[in-house]
């Protein structure tokens, strides 16, 4: 069983723990301490391959189809409610993994998964589809056509570190609602997490072998895209590794879906309230240390309020609390890892070389302990410097003025990612105008990071494919059948 005191972890297969064929474990760090904090089983192919035949078998059982929609949808809440009743042990697994400060585990990410298995609960597929009357060469309607939604099988669910609980749970909760079974493959910086939900699931009285949890390293991953029996695909994580993803799915035309990196353009107009666009812009970079693709990380400011506006970013960015996430206290953590750290402070030093002024920021704080970066700001950002043009995933803006709508618009839209976007204005009519410009999959008007379950969530461009979360999430979990009948019974004769 998962708990604060989990120092060793197996794979979850079939409702049980099993070790991993190779005997292979890996260390999972306390990021707020470099310490390692569990020894988790290292999932590799024979693993993934045997997670793959059990999930099949209960696919193919309908040990979850055989459950009714109404009681599966019961089963999903009760998973919500679950989550809810082990919220203070989620929050600590979370931090202790990830390192986010406590608070917003327990405030924003607890009960946003709780409330994902909620709306989820409430699309359970049905076995019904459209009814379609028609006729043929002009004769009267003589036949019916209906439409079957049928879940697709296994799917194989690919989720990354940067939120523990939430990610999983946008896979899992669409694929239980369309009725799939599953193997899910949790990031190895982050699978404590991962597998209390599967536990919890258990619980809620989901059956055994429809959703398993087995964490590994890249073999893993690369095992479950792969795999000839696993036809749908469910991804987040970077875009390089997204591209890699379709590839390695092309020889089996598997369905994919994947949410992958930003770098959104935050517009703030001279007629903003500009105290609470600088509270709201420090958010969506700062939150979760920046690690967040939809990530505001580049702060295009109408010029007449530039130099204002850097000025309360700065001022406002170093009141910001560092310190270990377990502290209520805390305002901004550390990253997650050795390998993340050392990234965001090569990006630092790129945005020096290249000439951007650095007003906030910009040092690693080795003496907390972990892996603590300061909450940065880099003003006269010009947009071909590489922090204005990489995803960073970390606690960096890249402040840039803008003349006027026309070149807001061209800056936003200069870029390979379109996951998401907000306008801050007073003037309804541009902000509706640039929302409808913006190629971007989310456009906040006046607010930043704001996300709902019934509300759709998903990049344009090279930010990715389908969409996470509202009804749209359950489509790629489900085929379409067409079924047609001649109702009068007659042969169609054509010759």
């Amino acid at each position: 069983m998962i708990s604060m005191q989990t120092t060793e972890a197996d794979l979850w297969i079939d409702g049980e723990w099993r070790p991993a064929a190779s005997g292979e474990r890996f260390d999972v760090i306390d990021p707020a301490t470099g310490e390692v904090t569990a020894r988790v089983a290292d999932a590799g192919e024979d693993d993934i391959d045997a997670a793959v035949t059990v999930a099949e078998e209960a696919f193919s059982d309908r040990r979850w189809l055989a459950i009714s929609p109404l009681e599966r949808g019961r089963i999903l809440r009760r998973i919500a409610e679950l989550i809810r009743q082990h919220h203070d042990e989620l929050a600590w697994l979370m931090t202790r993994e990830n390192g986010m400060p406590i608070n917003m585990a327990r405030f924003i990410e607890i009960p946003l998964a709780a409330d994902c298995f909620d709306f989820f609960a409430s699309l359970v597929v049905k076995p019904q589809g459209e009814v379609l009357p028609f006729s043929v060469a002009g004769t009267a309607p003589d036949y019916m056509a209906w439409t079957v939604k049928e879940p697709i099988g296994v799917a194989g669910l690919i989720t990354p570190w940067n939120f523990p609980l939430l990610m999983p749970t946008w896979k899992i909760a669409p694929a239980l609602a369309a009725g799939c079974t599953m193997v899910v493959k949790p990031a190895p910086e982050t699978p404590l997490t991962a597998l209390k939900l599967a536990e919890l699931c258990q619980e809620a009285g989901v059956p055994d072998g429809v959703v398993n949890v087995l964490p590994g390293r890249d073999e893993a991953g690369k095992a479950l895209v792969r795999h000839p029996r696993v036809p749908k695909i469910a991804f987040t994580g970077e875009t390089a590794t997204g591209r890699h993803i379709l590839q390695a799915a092309a020889p089996h035309i598997k369905r994919v879906t994947l949410e992958l990196g930003g770098k959104s353009p935050n517009i703030i107009f001279a007629d903003a309230d500009l105290e609470q666009a600088a509270k709201s812009a420090l958010f969506g970079v700062f939150y979760n240390s920046g690690q967040v693709c939809q990530a505001g990380s580049r702060i295009l400011v109408e010029r007449s309020v530039y130099e204002t506006f850097v000025q309360l970013l700065a001022d406002r960015a170093n009141t910001l609390r560092m310190g270990p996430g377990m502290s209520a206290r805390t305002d901004i953590g550390p990253v997650v890892s050795r390998e993340q750290y050392d990234k965001v402070l090569r990006y630092i030093d790129i945005g020096r070389q290249e000439g951007a002024k650095l007003v906030a920021g910009g040092n690693a704080r080795p003496e907390l302990g972990g892996y603590f970066i300061e909450p940065t700001i880099f003003a006269d950002v010009k947009p071909s410097m590489r922090i204005a043009r990489e995803e960073i995933f970390g606690p960096v803006a890249a402040v840039i003025p803008f003349a006027d709508e026309e070149e807001a618009v061209r800056l936003a839209n200069d870029t390979i990612y379109g996951l998401a976007a907000a306008v801050w204005t007073n003037d309804i009519k541009r902000a509706l105008r640039l929302a409808r410009r913006v190629k971007s999959g989310t456009v906040w008007i006046n607010t930043y990071q704001v996300l709902s379950p019934t509300a759709p969530f998903g990049g344009y461009k090279q930010s990715g494919l389908g969409r996470e979360l509202g009804m749209q999430a359950l489509e790629p979990y489900l085929e379409t059948k067409t079924v047609i009948c001649d109702v009068n019974d007659r042969p169609l004769t054509l010759f």
